[in-house]
């Protein structure tokens, strides 16, 4: 049997209806397209439930930091108000500009969300809990997510409205500025492990909490912290969230937006929030490695004390003016990212780490 994306021993669900397939005769390549099309449903439902419950979950952090309660009425601690929030969003009329580019403005959300979906393809949630462990899949992510540039260039540019043009153009300048020091952060890891892959960044720290890069080496905090703050850019929030200035550009990019539409850009942001995370808890704080629970467990533990993190850095700090954002980026976090890697460098060439 060709099994078409891990070991059977890894996914049994998966090989048990490959198998029960597999057994009505059908050809080889419809079983993998089947396959494939089941676990991108599955994978589809996760994080529609995720993105509801950190919608949920940042209301309820959000009202606490304000001294008051956030969702209380509808359900414990209002747990299904989000639910039904994204009901009426999907019952909304899809209110559509007269002199919109219908095409680039109907698939801009689309693009947005395919994107945020796409980066679950490589990201173990626990052992052996991966779709497919590429052998460049740091590269993979990083490539996927730069799609969302384009989405918001494309709902500005297909909205036909100067607000809507203006956000979607800080947002790429905004990216493409904070994607040059997330990425170096990134490379010091890479560079000690010899690796792009998910898996072997992961094993590579296997062995106690002495063993996670954000302890094991001398540059891993900085690389850390400079990973956390291009990442809190990259997903567009507080004190990043520059594409959305309200106060100057009436919600930025999606301001035509409605109803699912702006859903799918809603859902793309947290589902980011999350990815972002998670990719931080397999480079820095070693993956599932964990002692006596379950290693997914250990995995999405660590996921959410990161989301919390970038939660609060939302209702803590005010936003930046666009022009702090930039130099921010490209006088700060540029210099201290390709010093730390080049010290980083020399030390792995001079055989200086442990």
């Amino acid at each position: 049997m060709t099994w078409p994306i891990a070991t059977a021993e890894l996914f049994p669900i998966f090989s048990y209806l490959y198998e029960l397939l597999e057994s009505t005769g059908l050809p080889q390549p419809w079983l993998a397209i089947v396959v494939y099309t089941f676990l991108a449903v599955v994978m589809f439902g996760v994080l529609a439930l995720l993105a509801l419950f950190l919608v949920w979950w940042e209301r309820k952090i959000a009202g606490h930091i304000q001294q008051r309660f956030g969702p209380m009425r509808h359900g414990w601690h209002g747990w299904y108000q989000t639910i039904m929030d994204a009901v009426k969003l999907l019952q909304k009329e899809d209110v559509r500009v007269a002199t919109r580019d219908k095409p680039v403005f109907f698939w801009a959300p689309v693009i947005c969300f395919v994107a945020a979906f796409l980066a679950y393809v490589t990201i173990p949630f626990g052992e052996g809990l991966i779709v497919a462990d590429l052998n460049i899949g740091i590269l993979y992510v990083m490539a996927v997510t730069t799609f969302t540039v384009i989405s918001l260039l494309m709902a500005g540019w297909g909205s036909n409205n100067k607000y809507a043009l203006l956000g979607g153009m800080r947002s790429a300048a905004q990216v493409v500025s904070y994607e040059v020091p997330m990425v170096a952060s990134i490379l010091v890891v890479v560079l000690f492990v010899g690796s792009l892959s998910m898996v072997d960044i992961v094993q590579a720290q296997a062995g106690g909490i002495w063993n996670w890069y954000a302890f094991r080496l001398p540059f891993g905090p900085i690389a850390f912290c400079t990973y956390i703050i291009a990442a809190t850019a990259e997903a567009n929030r507080t004190p990043f969230d520059i594409p959305e200035a309200e106060q100057e550009l009436v919600a930025g990019f999606n301001v035509e937006y409605s109803g699912m539409k702006f859903a799918m850009f809603f859902l793309a942001e947290f589902v980011n929030a999350f990815t972002v995370s998670a990719i931080a808890v397999i480079l820095f704080f070693g993956g599932w490695h964990g002692a006596l629970l379950p290693s997914w467990m250990w995995f999405l533990g660590k996921t959410f004390m990161i989301v919390l993190l970038l939660m609060l850095f939302r209702w803590t700090y005010p936003r930046l003016r666009v022009d702090q954002l930039m130099e921010f980026s490209w006088k700060f976090l540029v210099p201290v990212t390709f010093v730390n890697i080049i010290i980083a460098a020399w030390f792995k060439y001079a055989g200086w780490y442990w």
